[in-house]
């Protein structure tokens, strides 16, 4: 038996994956990336004098999830 049941498909925009393909996505991951990070950084600011009855932060930020891949007109 097969070690794992997912099936490669094959990539309906035809792009291959190719260097300058390559470096686009990784460019745009990395703003993407700092876009995410400077809007929660912005969330956090705003609402960091907000508390509970019991005194606690109101927003509070938790560990972070395993990466995941975000498909675009491009792939992933």
């Amino acid at each position: 038996m097969p070690e794992t049941t997912i099936t490669e498909l094959p990539d309906p925009s035809g792009f291959g994956s190719d260097p300058f393909t390559d470096v686009l996505r990784d460019g745009a991951r990395k703003l993407i990336e700092q876009a995410i990070h400077a809007e929660l950084a912005a969330l956090m600011n705003a609402f960091s004098g907000d508390k509970l009855e019991d005194g606690r932060a109101r927003l509070v930020r938790h560990g972070h999830l395993p990466e995941r891949d975000v498909m675009t007109g491009i792939g992933p």
